[in-house]
């Protein structure tokens, strides 16, 4: 029988989760100083707006093949060494994105960043969850979310700036050096645990793979909180995709905000967020996470649609607003969801769940980018964003009446995780 180790009387940080969270930080920064951008470096590398719909339905490709192999190779060897081995081949990633010279060349580096994130991603919660208790356990989320929301306050405002002073390939420098050190951290971190609680990993076996698929799988047709949580998130998932991978170049091109400005947007979303994760943890331990979650979608459709309303070329302030309002929506529900989804599975499938969520909102989502683009050029630039905001709003009639933790719920995550 497996069971989770009591942390009720510890203090909710550790040592150990203050050191991964300062490398998860080190390496993220980078990655936020370049990501909201990316849509503009694509631009600037020669790529128009069905081109860059194109590119992100492809980056997302890789992805789906490779989230619950890393979930998997995160169950079996340990979360440590998963993150470590993701982020050694994420140093490859930025490569091509440093010399790339055509929009192509980033498709290569979206290839290694996949299988850095399929490794890293799905660690990363589990991680979380393996260390902290049921009762806490959303509000550990909201302080290691908070802590974490230093990177989207951080990395979009120096990226603007850096991009503006020394341009793209000189932003890609920094973010490459910052991700480097991280990963000495996170290779450091993997050594250590391979002498103690990862001392003695599971062999990577097709069978133990078909086995927690297997598993993971019957949760999902099960009809029970879990399949609720795929279906409603996957929905909006594939109307998210429709419109925000192109909101730097919104920003950009309608709402006439220079670089800095867009990077200046992204660090206020990043605030907005920190500010809510820490009360946002607690309120979903007291009262639920569903309360959370159909709250954030409120706040999400609200921030959308003024962001799509806004006439064009107002002042940056309005927008600011808009973003704020988003941050605070996406703060209220990061802790909610990652706490569910981790009660949702049993414990030594956590890794493996996490890897199969984002696999099928992935999946879902797979041709969104595209469809926003035709919407954007065939309709105008805010038909995307007002059909996302209305598809937020509607996604609040299955939280609140499906996302519970019922103690049939309990009793059947409970059975499965003394038989594996």
């Amino acid at each position: 029988m497996t069971t989770e180790p009591s942390t009720k009387k510890a203090p909710l940080l550790t040592p150990l989760l203050l050191l991964f969270m300062l490398a998860m930080i080190l390496a993220n920064t980078g990655g936020s100083m370049y990501h909201p951008l990316e849509a503009l470096y694509l631009k600037e590398l020669g790529a128009g707006i069905a081109q860059i719909g194109l590119f992100f339905t492809l980056s997302q490709i890789i992805p789906l093949i490779l989230q619950i192999l890393g979930g998997w190779i995160s169950d079996s060897l340990g979360r440590l060494r998963a993150i470590a081995i993701g982020s050694v081949l994420g140093i490859f990633g930025y490569i091509p994105l440093l010399l790339a010279t055509r929009w192509e060349w980033v498709l290569a580096a979206s290839v290694l960043n996949a299988m850095t994130r399929s490794l890293v991603g799905p660690s990363f919660d589990a991680f979380i969850a393996d260390n902290s208790a049921p009762e806490n356990r959303a509000r550990l989320f909201g302080i290691t979310q908070t802590l974490f929301g230093i990177v989207s306050v951080v990395g979009p405002l120096a990226g603007g700036f850096l991009v503006e002073a020394m341009g793209f390939k000189g932003m890609l420098l920094v973010a490459t050096i910052l991700y480097v050190l991280a990963t000495i951290l996170r290779v450091g971190m993997a050594r250590t645990a391979a002498r103690g609680k990862e001392a003695n990993p599971t062999t990577l076996t097709f069978s133990s793979l078909k086995s927690n698929l297997g598993i993971m799988i019957g949760l999902v047709l099960a009809g029970g909180l879990f399949t609720w949580i795929m279906i409603t998130d996957g929905i909006r998932d594939i109307f998210f995709n429709m419109s925000m991978t192109f909101l730097s170049v919104y920003m950009q091109d309608i709402a006439l905000l220079s670089i800095s400005q867009i990077g200046i947007m992204n660090s206020i979303f990043g605030m907005a967020m920190m500010a809510v994760m820490i009360p946002s943890g607690w309120l979903a331990d007291k009262v639920g996470e569903r309360v959370n979650i159909a709250i954030s979608f409120l706040f999400i459709s609200f921030s959308i649609a003024m962001i799509a309303l806004i006439p064009p070329a107002s002042p940056a302030w309005l927008y600011g607003l808009g973003w704020v309002i988003a941050g605070i929506g996406v703060g209220l529900a990061t802790p909610a969801y990652q706490s569910l989804i981790s009660k949702a599975v049993p414990a030594r499938l956590r890794g493996v769940a996490f890897g199969l969520f984002s696999t099928s909102l992935g999946l879902v989502s797979l041709p969104a980018p595209v469809i926003g683009s035709f919407l954007w050029e065939n309709f105008s630039p805010q038909t995307p964003f007002l059909i996302t905001a209305g598809a937020s709003l509607l996604s609040i009639i299955p939280v609140w009446f499906k996302f519970k933790v019922t103690e049939k719920e309990e009793q059947r995550i409970n059975s499965m995780d003394q038989s594996i």
